[in-house]
């Protein structure tokens, strides 16, 4: 980690479909390989079954969805003489909207569903309706976080 200054934030372009930048780094969190036409087509298909089923503006119905994913606190580790406490503390948004990204693609991947467009839909639908893996997570980490409350004050 270099101390002479930090990372320049890389930027990048919004998705083409729905000119969204949200979309675009979910996008590029779901790709493997570089393989971003794969990405895009399970995406834009997953958000058309969010539409067909929900009867609703995809991109909203989306945003939604990662709003009731979005972590507001979680446990860190931090070590004070020879024992280590889990310490809550509160998550920057930029982080909380990786988290949320990185949970609502790994819920869906552990679904089981046929195909991947399938389970992204579902797990979409689930987290617009505070329900699924990815809120389970959300409220785990909040549990967690709440039940370690006695350690706040070793915040760093």
């Amino acid at each position: 980690m270099s101390r002479r200054h930090s990372a320049e934030k890389r930027t990048i372009l919004p998705d083409a479909k729905f000119g969204d930048l949200v979309i675009s780094k979910f996008m590029n969190n779901l790709m493997y390989h570089g393989k971003k036409s794969a990405a895009e087509r399970i995406v834009y298909g997953a958000l058309n079954r969010v539409e067909e089923k929900l009867k609703r503006a995809p991109v909203e119905a989306f945003h939604e969805a990662v709003e009731n994913v979005k972590p507001s606190v979680e446990v860190r580790s931090r070590r004070v003489g020879g024992a280590t406490y889990q310490v809550p503390v509160e998550v920057r948004p930029e982080r909380r909207e990786a988290l949320a990204l990185r949970w609502i693609i790994s819920a869906s991947r552990s679904r089981n569903e046929n195909t991947m467009e399938e389970r992204l839909a579902a797990e979409l639908m689930d987290a617009v309706g505070d329900r699924g893996n990815a809120v389970k997570k959300k409220d785990d980490t909040h549990k967690m976080a709440e039940a370690n409350k006695a350690f706040s004050h070793y915040r760093w």
